[in-house]
């Protein structure tokens, strides 16, 4: 199953990381690895440097595998949103329109 993870890396730790040098890009190099998502996008949300990254994931406990790298690397703040790609959407149909009509 997909999903978007936001990491939003907090300004005082984001700034530490800038300040060591190099550090901060190597830090993400190597989360992205061990992550290793589907794609990878970085932005500003809410005033702090995040990342949006694509991951699919087929058991609950590679959760583990997607957040501790986040947290402990990078010390980020981690959200995850379920996800459908175009093709799963259009699968979801029928099943909005029973629901629709039960509800």
């Amino acid at each position: 199953m997909h999903f978007i993870v936001k990491a939003t890396i907090p300004n005082d730790a984001g700034n530490d990381m800038l300040r060591s040098g190099p550090k901060m890009q190597e830090l993400i190099q190597k989360v992205l690895g061990d992550v290793k998502p589907d794609a990878a996008y970085f932005s500003v949300a809410d005033g702090q440097r995040t990342l949006f990254l694509i991951v699919d994931i087929a058991e609950g406990y590679e959760m583990v595998r997607i957040a501790e790298p986040l947290w402990l690397g990078l010390e980020c703040d981690v959200e995850v949103y379920p996800a459908m790609n175009v093709n799963e959407f259009d699968k979801a149909g029928p099943l909005l329109g029973s629901i629709v009509s039960k509800y």
